[in-house]
């Protein structure tokens, strides 16, 4: 798997995505600046990782999204390349147009930092073929804008499609919008694009690989990902 890290000023999770890949088992991954117009030949998997592109300033992912690199992240998502965005990734891939939907400002206005309980929606895609559906897992979350919204007929086609990949859920799994803990619409933490194969996050599954660090509930989806694409 030939994985395609994109940097931005102001991204800082790179280094954390590389690390979840070759705890998976993959290759060491390159990292695109995000003026390149090309990405890598033969990328397999590009990921946009978190951090504060270019400060936040306007809103979360709003000038990254219109960086050069993004039209080739555009045309390789609509070609079936594989694309996961992670907190400030999945701002970006949302300001981009490639993810429905928007994060806004968490409810109670502040920024939320600690492990959190979800629920995986569905097993089918390329990222969560290593859980099941229904399976409870703890991610960590770093976010002041997680909070996601979209309109009635977007929410209805997410989730007639089963596009809902993570919803948050309480300690005992329960998924309602009392124990969603920034204010996220039917409690979504992740969406998939029609194709199945973009997904974008708030939560950070490469912050969850090693026991001593916490857990191992993210490494799933980067295997998933290594079994899907090699």
């Amino acid at each position: 798997m030939k994985t395609a890290i994109l940097l931005f000023p102001g991204t800082n999770r790179e280094q954390d995505i590389i690390k979840a890949v070759t705890v998976a088992g993959g290759k060491r991954p390159s990292v695109v600046w995000h003026r390149d117009t090309a990405l890598p030949e033969g990328t397999d998997l590009v990921v946009v990782a978190g951090g504060y592109s270019y400060g936040d300033y306007l809103r979360p992912g709003a000038m990254a999204a219109r960086s050069p690199v993004l039209n080739a992240v555009r045309t390789f998502a609509a070609d079936g390349g594989c694309v996961l965005g992670v907190c400030n990734g999945f701002q970006i891939l949302t300001e981009a147009g490639i993810l429905p939907g928007a994060l806004v400002r968490n409810r109670g206005l502040q920024f939320i930092c600690r492990d959190v309980n979800l629920v995986v929606g569905t097993e089918k895609s390329p990222f969560t073929g290593g859980y099941r559906k229904g399976q409870k897992i703890r991610l960590p979350v770093a976010h002041q804008d997680g909070n996601y919204t979209a309109d009635a007929e977007t929410l209805k086609r997410l989730e007639d499609e089963d596009r809902i990949a993570f919803r948050y859920a309480d300690a005992n799994g329960v998924v309602s919008d009392e124990t969603c803990l920034n204010g996220s619409l039917r409690s979504i933490a992740g969406v998939l694009s029609e194709n199945r194969r973009v997904l974008g996050l708030m939560p950070h599954p490469e912050n969850s690989i090693e026991a001593g660090f916490g857990g191992t509930d993210g490494l799933p989806l980067f295997k998933s990902l290594l079994e899907t694409l090699s």
